[in-house]
């Protein structure tokens, strides 16, 4: 064969590759658009493999390929391989973004612990805020926690306490901001967790920077020891509110074995500057003036609410000393209590003279309580003749039948001694309270032999012109102790004698107002009542009507006769 046809025979060959490159290449395209269109696609291998599609029809032979026309063919088996993995690469694309993108990326749950701390705070809340001291400085409101009530909240808190770490750092503030003793091994214990916490932490790490509020209320065989109380009080300087109700232990001896456990150093600890609400006891014997000598350093300028009151054993000494010494005797305290709006008294004559010679300009409630019955002292008197112009709110807490109770059983040779002292004569308090708007007295007063056609709400304020509110306390007392009577007769005739006394016009002409401050007495009117307690309401109600004066019960709530018909008819 010569060389021409040799030749002529690779243009040949060339040619047809050429033919069969561009026609495999055509199916190529048709196969990648068919399968790019197709709804139907078969999952491919993760690693694209080479795959080289040609027309069935054609069939190359190895041996009869020129080095041009596997060139060639490689280009041709590049480019198929690149446009599938493209279109496998896209389909993959559009699958991921349909199946996975359509909810948000929630991966990042971190919540900031300043929200956490909120979500705490709003979680250990009850319905009275214990550190709120603006609601209880009226006595018209119930200013008395419930033990039942503090220990529900404080299994809260230490649910809380106990899910993890960060809520434990969260949730300990609000553990110790309000603690109730309740027994004296509570107080050992407390004290026993801020010892403890001093030596692993610094002084302001310690669970009593926490402390807002120390309720001190237990049984008498169970009082918290004075060195316990000094030491939880030097762990708690942020204390904002303190009450002893007769809880601390005394020692019977003159003299304490810690001069630093005196009470006088304690409340030193209690009378600083932050102090919002105060709840003092005076156990010994000594003049007040001496006990209450820290208060004259005048650092407790925020003081809103002061309750003070007497514990002895020796009250008759006490009482015998008080009507022996002379009335004329004035005692002098320089005491300024410039926030002071609330008092709360239980104390002899003699001290009722001394605080009348403390500067409380903002004083406008008082709640008072002569611990030795001398309403007809000097001291009495000095100290309204000195506050009694600023008052709007008053209320005395001995009822008029304890009052003649006890000039019926002092001692003759003591009723004597107040007579010399000072002549019996009806007390002018209206005339010392002009500005008084509410009035706080008890139900058991008793029928006067002065005015025996009406009862009035208190022997000592037989009337007034301008109160316009009377609460009355303990008639849950009286429904539960008054005699029954016949039939045909009212019920609880004493009780609503009393009440009606209240709404003449001539004693209390600017009434508007009779309050029941006794929770116990709701309930015994609204849940399950008696016949003979629907019948007493009923004509209560009905005579204040007729004297266009509202009936509320202890919530400030008013008092129908259809709320009566609906206590009845849920009985039935």
């Amino acid at each position: 064969m010569h060389r021409s046809d040799y030749e002529s025979t690779d243009i040949e060959d060339d040619e047809r590759c050429r033919r069969d490159c561009a026609a495999g290449k055509q199916h190529e395209d048709d196969e990648a658009l068919r399968v790019e269109h197709s709804s139907c696609f078969l999952s491919l291998p993760s690693t694209p493999t080479l795959v080289l599609l040609l027309p069935s029809h054609h069939t190359l032979s190895p041996p009869t390929m020129s080095p041009s026309c596997k060139h060639s063919l490689a280009f041709a088996h590049r480019r198929v391989k690149e446009r599938l993995r493209a279109v496998v690469d896209r389909l993959h694309i559009k699958r991921h973004s349909v199946t996975h993108n359509p909810r948000p990326n929630c991966s990042n749950r971190f919540i900031p612990s300043e929200i956490w701390a909120i979500i705490i705070k709003h979680a250990c809340l009850s319905d009275h805020d214990p550190l709120d001291t603006s609601q209880e400085l009226s006595f018209l409101e119930s200013s008395h926690a419930q033990l039942a009530t503090y220990r529900a909240v404080m299994r809260i808190k230490l649910a809380l306490l106990m899910v993890c770490r960060e809520w434990n750092a969260l949730a300990r503030p609000f553990l110790y901001e309000f603690i109730w003793i309740s027994r004296a091994t509570q107080a050992q214990l407390l004290v026993r967790t801020l010892v403890t916490e001093s030596f692993q932490y610094p002084y302001s790490c310690t669970s009593g920077q926490y402390l807002r509020r120390l309720h001190i209320e237990t049984l008498s065989l169970e009082r918290c020891s004075p060195a316990d109380l000094r030491t939880i009080l030097e762990f708690a300087p942020h204390l904002s509110i303190f009450s002893d109700h007769h809880s601390v232990r005394r020692s019977l001896l003159e003299n304490p074995s810690d001069p630093r456990c005196s009470p006088e150093e304690i409340l030193r600890l209690v009378a600083h500057p932050k102090i919002r609400r105060l709840s003092w006891t005076c156990y010994d014997d000594r003049p007040f003036q001496l006990r209450m000598h820290p208060l004259e350093c005048n650092l407790a300028t925020r003081l809103e609410y002061l309750e003070l009151s007497c514990y002895s054993p020796h009250f008759r000494i006490i009482l015998a000393e008080s009507l022996s010494q002379p009335n004329g005797e004035k005692i002098d305290m320089d005491v300024s209590l410039p926030s002071l709006r609330a008092l709360k008294v239980s104390l002899d004559n003699n001290t009722f003279a001394a605080l009348a010679s403390w500067e409380m300009p903002r004083l406008m409630n008082l709640s008072v309580v002569s611990s030795d019955f001398s309403y007809t002292g000097l001291g009495f008197a000095q100290f309204f003749q000195a506050h009694g112009s600023k008052l709007s709110q008053l209320e005395l807490g001995h009822s008029s039948a304890i009052i003649e109770e006890h000039y019926l059983t002092t001692p003759h040779h003591v009723l004597q001694l107040q007579q010399n002292a000072h002549a019996l004569r009806p007390i002018p308090l209206a005339d010392w309270c002009p500005n008084l708007r509410e009035f706080i007295c008890s139900a058991d007063a008793e029928w006067h032999w002065q005015s025996p056609d009406w009862i009035a709400p208190h022997i000592l304020l037989p009337a007034h012109p301008r109160i316009e509110l009377i609460g009355i306390r303990d008639i849950d007392t009286r429904l539960l102790e008054d005699a029954p009577v016949h039939a045909g007769d009212t019920p609880y005739f004493p009780l609503f004698e009393q009440l009606s006394s209240l709404l003449h016009r001539d004693a209390f002409p600017s009434l508007l107002y009779v309050r029941d401050m006794s929770a116990e007495s709701h309930r015994m009117r609204t849940d399950r009542p008696d016949r003979r307690v629907v019948q007493f309401w009923t004509r209560v109600v009905e005579r204040c009507r007729d004297r266009e004066v509202y009936l509320e019960d202890y919530s400030g709530v008013n008092i129908t006769l259809r709320n009566l018909q609906q206590a009845v008819k849920a009985c039935c």
